[in-house]
């Protein structure tokens, strides 16, 4: 049986790819099934919305959408569903990514978006926060989760440990 995706990822270019891969990585660590379409708010805007419409129906339970220059695809999706959009603004313009966070956090009041860091870390955090999302319905998922973030703060701990460690004997032969 093949089980059907819970995340919908969108972005506005296939040159966004190398970005968004980041929140594959992460849901593919915790075994969500997710889909990947390109679309855009302005050059395929009834494809766009079309899609977001039919999101919910299909079973996608929340969306991720990652934009880079305007970046209202974030937006023009949450305009067209009631599932929550998370939005990864991409560093793709001459400004850096700047016009895109702004284009993607400053949403009219009764369209929220989520918005993200911009570029890597953010597609990151976007599923992350996909993963958080679902997890409030799912235990094993939640636990999972719950398993991730203490590995993150032993791993930062162990590290520490260890740079200390080498700094202390460094000092102390040096």
């Amino acid at each position: 049986m093949i089980e059907k995706p819970l995340v919908g990822i969108i972005m506005g270019s296939d040159s966004d790819l190398p970005m968004m891969e980041e929140a594959f990585k992460v849901l593919e660590e915790f075994q969500i099934h997710y889909e990947v379409r390109i679309l855009s708010a302005h050059r395929a805007p009834i494809a766009t919305a079309e899609y977001a419409r039919n999101a919910e129906r299909r079973g996608l339970r929340i969306l991720i959408a990652g934009a880079g220059w305007a970046a209202h695809l974030a937006g023009v999706i949450a305009a067209e569903t009631i599932l929550p959009v998370i939005g990864v603004p991409l560093d793709s313009s001459p400004l850096q990514g700047i016009d895109s966070l702004l284009s993607t956090v400053q949403m009219p009041p009764g369209i929220p978006v989520a918005s993200m860091a911009i570029g890597k870390g953010g597609a990151k955090n976007a599923a992350l926060f996909a993963v958080q999302v679902l997890a409030l319905q799912d235990p094993d998922l939640c636990g999972r989760l719950r398993e991730f973030k203490r590995q993150m703060a032993d791993d930062v701990t162990v590290n520490k440990k260890e740079i200390l460690e080498h700094f202390l004997a460094v000092r102390t032969n040096g």
